[in-house]
């Protein structure tokens, strides 16, 4: 499913979005939920997965339960991965503004369109330099 959702086009499952829930904001949030979730979910799994087996096993001898390894040895230990899987995710649910403003979203991709449409260089810049100063942030 993972895979399905990161290798389809982002026009593609627009479509059936935009076909189920309309024009505006909900449909623009769904699209981008698909877009997001499967860097989310594998930099998750890839933090949890790598972590050393001696740390786990040193979690064990201590006598600590399955969830008690989960959330006080492996998820503190695959953090750094967690938070890169975080920062990924923002910057690509920033890249789908402009596509989610196809489908009547608004906010800084419908300036965006707009510069597009009207070839209005300054106006592109403008927007565009105001999405790469949310994702520094």
């Amino acid at each position: 499913v993972l895979d399905l959702m990161q290798t389809l086009p982002t026009f593609v499952y627009l479509i059936p979005v935009l076909t189920l829930f309309g024009l505006g904001n909900a449909p623009g949030l769904i699209v981008t939920i698909i877009f997001v979730i499967p860097t989310a979910v594998r930099l998750t799994h890839l933090g949890v997965v790598s972590v050393p087996k001696s740390i786990v096993e040193a979690g064990e001898a201590f006598g600590a339960t399955k969830s008690q390894l989960l959330w006080k040895v492996e998820l503190p230990s695959a953090l750094p991965t967690i938070m890169a899987g975080l920062t990924q995710s923002i910057m690509l649910s920033l890249s789908m503004v402009v596509f989610a403003a196809l489908i009547g979203a608004g906010g800084l991709g419908t300036e965006i369109n707009r510069a597009l449409g009207s070839r209005r260089i300054d106006l592109g810049l403008e927007a565009g330099l105001a999405i790469l100063v949310l994702g520094i942030v």
